[in-house]
């Protein structure tokens, strides 16, 4: 049986939380998307309701 938990998604300007089982791991870190986990770079947030992440450039 695995646990699972919920982490802040590791993008800095992401406001959600994602569950270690489904989310996108990229170097270590759980991101909510693939949006997130590639540094945003088409300018896409990650398109959950009420979250405006976006690139850091």
């Amino acid at each position: 049986m695995t646990t699972t938990t919920e982490v802040k998604c590791a993008c800095e300007s992401c406001k959600c939380t994602v569950s270690t089982d489904s989310a996108v791991q990229k170097d270590g870190k759980f991101f909510c998307s693939e949006a997130c986990a590639n540094g945003h770079i088409n300018g896409n947030g990650c398109g959950h309701t009420g979250c405006e992440c976006h690139s850091h450039s």
